[in-house]
């Protein structure tokens, strides 16, 4: 019997507008409702998760930063109005800074030209040659050397992740070189379909927070159904016990999960839960 419902967001969960349609939240609610729990489990830092936090009808937990951190979506800031600020950790698996730096230093080495941003707990800081993507204007902007050796001691705030941007080397490409020269230091994979890669703690991934938090829970692995599209759900989709690869997934994705669904604009996620809610209804009435 399904207990948990782990998801992906972006090109999964989410159309490519970004937006979640009609039909999946009334299927999110309805999984809820049925007594399912869903877990969004996502690449996205705390910060972004404001697409998605109304849609967790229990909990209000999510798993953030391909593992690195467990959020709070439904906090309130007791100094504010009231209003949540989706942003408190409940669980924190840093990215050492030492570490940081050597995976930095055999990127450089191996790949020149790559750039670098540095994912805290309280913000974003990138390298002035980091492309654009979704920069804060309040960031800090130096070399990843100076930004992970600057406050290195117990009251700085955790490294969640590093991210590394090559212009010319493909995405695969440039993953299979990392994980190469740097794969014994941290875990390496990627979300974009640019060539970002997203550096994590050594065994820190989406597949190890869930099922943390599902020991927590006295679920098991078998009953939880888990959806994704791209390498940093390759692990989360073996270790579930039933898994779904999106219509517009990556090969490696696909090679992983156990089934397939429709793309993400089809509202694959919302077209599975149905599914399961109308099996679970049909053995009740037998």
């Amino acid at each position: 019997m399904t207990r948990l419902i782990a998801t992906d967001l972006d090109g999964t969960l989410l159309h490519d507008d970004k937006s979640v349609s009609q039909r999946t939240v009334a299927a999110l609610a309805a999984a809820e409702e049925a007594g399912i729990e869903v877990f969004f489990v996502t690449g996205r830092p705390a910060r972004w998760m404001g697409v998605v936090s109304d849609h967790v009808q229990g909990h209000g937990l999510a798993i953030c930063a391909n593992g690195a951190a467990v959020v709070d979506l439904h906090a309130v800031d007791p100094h504010s109005t009231g209003a949540p600020t989706g942003r408190e950790f409940v669980q924190v698996r840093a990215l050492p800074r030492n570490t940081a730096l050597k995976v930095v230093e055999a990127l450089r080495a191996a790949a020149p030209g790559t750039s670098f941003a540095v994912e805290l707990t309280t913000g974003i800081n990138y390298e002035p040659t980091y492309p654009p993507f979704f920069q804060d204007p309040g960031a800090n902007v130096a070399t990843a050397e100076k930004l992970l050796h600057e406050a290195m001691d117990d009251d700085s705030a955790p490294v969640l992740k590093v991210l590394a941007h090559h212009t010319e080397l493909a995405p695969d490409e440039f993953l299979t070189l990392a994980r190469s020269v740097a794969g014994e230091y941290a875990a390496i994979t990627r979300s974009s379909p640019t060539s970002l890669l997203e550096i994590s703690g050594l065994g820190v991934s989406k597949a190890s927070t869930l099922a943390l938090c599902c020991e927590e829970r006295g679920i098991s692995a078998a009953e939880v159904v888990a959806f994704g599209d791209m390498p940093n759900d390759v692990e989360m989709l073996d270790w579930a016990g039933t898994s779904y690869a999106m219509g517009n997934a990556h090969p490696d994705v696909i090679a992983a999960a156990s089934g397939r669904t429709v793309a993400n604009n089809e509202d694959g996620v919302a077209v599975v839960i149905e599914r399961i809610l109308a099996e679970r209804a049909a053995r009740a009435r037998s």
